[in-house]
């Protein structure tokens, strides 16, 4: 008996054809909801270039966006319709890719809950706490997985400085955080006037705190294992009144924690567009300079070294490739794309408003559950 199980396991193993079945799995049908976030303007060269996932729909409405995407992108007019729950109910979908405005992301999720459908969205969660605890709510019902992308998610420099810092733990205890984000301003480099419009409008998710302060609350928060700050404090500006008139274009955030306090400094009035961090810790610091580059100092040195950041791979090399395995159930949604640390993120932003709007410290209540 020993022998034949063994033989069997030899045979599955090495088979060619065994191997080749499993390496062919059927793709992952994924549909595209809204167009009004310049984002998917990313999203589409990937898919072109992957087999593990086949586009099977495209919900928008507006001419000009159907246009510029279908010539731009080679899309067939047809993937083109105009209702997200008359698509899930006529197709097979695996999962959507969201490119709404900020405020339509609980209608979406709500609706792919019913079809039992995960959902990948663009930074940020939500414009409010409710909103975000509505979508939390939905997918614990349904079973779906909700994922928020970040593009510093799939940074390696950001990766390794949080093995460094909150896995390895070679840097000591951490004291300070401090989070850059932003560029000149969306009107300055040129996005879109659907994205333009939205970007523009508070109530639909626009404006610099949420716009770039959801990365720094998001890295905070995932190099922190997920603690809560004891209080938020935020000041916003408007800069440039006569072209943002309705929302701030300058926000900085102080986040207190037990250990630790971590300031995010996001704005539309950079000199030019950036995404770095510098990790304070007992033993030394951790500067993420962009992407790619990572310096680390040690506590009795006065030289920074360079770190080596390897490349991603698997699951973690991308937004697509963690979908896919988050649809296929091979890995547990965690760290910046997880609802744990996005509904953390919520309450972050969500004080910070209030603490902008009062000019007051805003104390975070110990988590209830709700």
């Amino acid at each position: 008996m020993l022998a034949r199980s063994l033989a069997l396991i030899l045979f599955l193993t090495f088979c060619p054809l065994c191997r080749s079945a499993e390496a062919v799995r059927p793709p992952i049908r994924i549909a595209v909801m809204g167009l009004v976030h310049d984002h998917a303007r990313i999203l589409f060269p990937m898919l072109a270039g992957r087999t593990d996932f086949e586009l099977v729909g495209i919900v928008e409405t507006d001419p000009s966006l159907i246009g510029y995407y279908s010539d731009r992108y080679h899309l067939s007019r047809s993937l083109f319709v105009g209702d997200l729950d008359a698509l899930l109910r006529s197709q097979k979908v695996d999962a959507v890719a969201t490119f709404t405005t900020t405020a339509d992301h609980r209608k979406v999720v709500e609706v792919c809950a019913a079809h039992r459908v995960d959902v990948m969205m663009e930074k940020p969660l939500s414009v409010g706490l409710a909103d975000a605890r509505a979508i939390a709510a939905a997918s614990a019902r349904s079973g779906i997985r909700v994922l928020v992308n970040y593009e510093t998610t799939w940074y390696p420099a950001n990766r390794s400085a949080y093995d460094l810092v909150a896995s390895q733990r070679t840097m000591g205890g951490i004291r300070k955080i401090v989070v850059r984000d932003g560029h000149q301003g969306p009107a300055a480099i040129g996005v879109s006037p659907q994205f333009l419009g939205w970007l523009e409008d508070p109530k639909r998710g626009g404006g610099a705190l949420l716009d770039f302060g959801c990365y720094g609350a998001d890295l905070v928060t995932w190099i922190s294992q997920c603690e809560r700050p004891t209080s938020v404090t935020a000041v916003c500006q408007n800069l440039q009144p006569s072209t943002y008139t309705r929302v701030e274009d300058e926000s900085t955030l102080v986040l207190t924690y037990t250990h630790f306090q971590a300031i995010i400094e996001a704005s539309w009035n950079w000199p030019s567009g950036r995404k770095d961090m510098d990790i304070y810790c007992d033993g030394g610091a951790i500067y993420q300079i962009d992407r790619d580059h990572l310096e680390r100092k040690v506590a009795s040195s006065e030289r920074a070294e360079t770190v080596q950041t390897p490349p991603l791979s698997g699951p973690d090399s991308d937004s697509l490739s963690y979908l896919a395995a988050v649809v296929r159930r091979e890995v547990e949604p965690d760290g910046p794309s997880s609802l744990k640390v996005n509904l953390i993120v919520a309450e972050i932003l969500n004080a910070a408003k209030e603490s902008a709007a009062t000019g007051r410290r805003i104390a975070l209540p110990k988590y209830t559950g709700n």
